[in-house]
């Protein structure tokens, strides 16, 4: 179990990174008014992806570490709660497909999906020096 743990903590670091770039580049798109492209399209599908495995390990952790006698303390709960708005979040551009200004709903989704996640891991003891 070791293992998935382990994953789940190298998969923030992936988030965060594909996160950040993300907002840099749906950022450039909404001020320079730049079409929509693939690439958009897949660094949007890459980060809610990248969410979607995320929350998968975790809750294989949660079940699995909780009934092998860890519990399920408050904290835990909190985390996990927070973590799958942060992922519904994170799948908001995939939503507003028709919308006009397919970079500001990104952009917003991103940002929201990024400081639920900075809340979230907060909310573990030992928060991100894990």
């Amino acid at each position: 179990m070791g293992f998935v743990l382990m994953f789940h903590s190298i998969v923030r670091w992936l988030i965060v990174i594909v996160g950040v770039f993300a907002l840099g580049k749906f950022l450039a798109g909404w001020v320079r008014k730049s079409e929509f492209t693939k690439m958009d399209r897949g660094l949007s599908a890459g980060f809610s992806g990248l969410m979607d495995l995320q929350v998968l390990l975790g809750f294989v952790f949660f079940i699995w570490s909780g009934l092998a006698g860890g519990g399920f303390p408050m904290y835990r709960i909190e985390h996990m709660t927070i973590m799958l708005v942060a992922a519904v979040l994170g799948h908001l551009p995939t939503f507003m497909k028709k919308a006009e200004n397919k970079f500001a709903i990104g952009l917003y989704a991103v940002i929201g999906a990024l400081l639920l996640v900075v809340v979230g891991v907060a909310r573990l003891p030992g928060g991100w020096t894990r």
